[in-house]
């Protein structure tokens, strides 16, 4: 039987790339410049088609209450305000002051900054305590990998019936099923996440292969 994916070489994935709405955008070229610029790190920004994804599912599913868990230099908390309806509400969680120094210069560059509310310190402690204005309709987890389950389960009650949680890097590069490296710790956290959601009878899950393995969950 042929294969039913396709190898992505550099030039399809720019091909890729450039097949999307708004694939010319100045504010997060200009974000995604200044992130590459700080070397190795810059690595945990998220895809400009992931951008657009999450802009895609934030507006299809009519988001006004959302949150996100780690937030780097705000590629994704820029592409879900984009798409969320008026007077909707971004709750961003992160840890680091200095990285999201750069976010919030960018998220008024964007002109979404009114709609964006950052926490900062050890996202498991603040989720704990946290109780949205409304249930949720969104969720974005981009974090340290160990804790994905951890924040999964903090959010899911506050989640909407019909509403969205979506994980990235969920294949990590190709490791969760690595013979020599699917038994680091991240790995195997988050092999193990995977193997939960697919089996969880409280959402509806896909694993696709956008970027480094995006989950989508669709609580019941």
């Amino acid at each position: 039987m042929p294969s039913k994916f396709v190898p992505l070489t550099e030039p399809l994935y720019e091909y890729l790339i450039a097949q999307r709405s708004n694939a010319v955008d100045p504010v997060l070229e200009a974000l995604r410049v200044e992130t590459e610029n700080l070397g190795d790190v810059s690595v945990m920004s998220i895809s400009p088609e992931q951008g657009s994804l999450l802009t895609l599912l934030v507006g299809l599913i009519g988001t006004k209450w959302a949150v996100e868990v780690g937030t780097f230099t705000g590629t994704s908390s820029i592409s879900i305000a984009r798409g969320m309806v008026p007077g909707g509400k971004l709750t961003c969680f992160d840890q680091d002051f200095k990285w999201t120094t750069i976010a919030r210069r960018y998220w008024s560059k964007a002109g979404v900054q009114e709609r964006i509310e950052l926490k900062l310190g050890f996202a498991r402690e603040l989720l704990a305590r946290f109780r949205p204005q409304a249930p949720l309709d969104f969720v974005f987890i981009d974090a340290d990998k160990e804790s994905y389950d951890d924040y999964y389960e903090l959010l899911l009650p506050h989640v909407r019936p019909g509403g969205l949680i979506v994980f990235d890097n969920m294949l990590r590069g190709g490791q969760v099923i690595d013979p020599t490296e699917k038994f680091t710790p991240p790995n195997r956290a988050i092999d193990q996440l995977n193997r939960k959601l697919a089996i969880d009878p409280r959402v509806q899950t896909v694993l696709i292969p956008v970027a480094d393995g995006i989950s989508l969950c669709r609580k019941w």
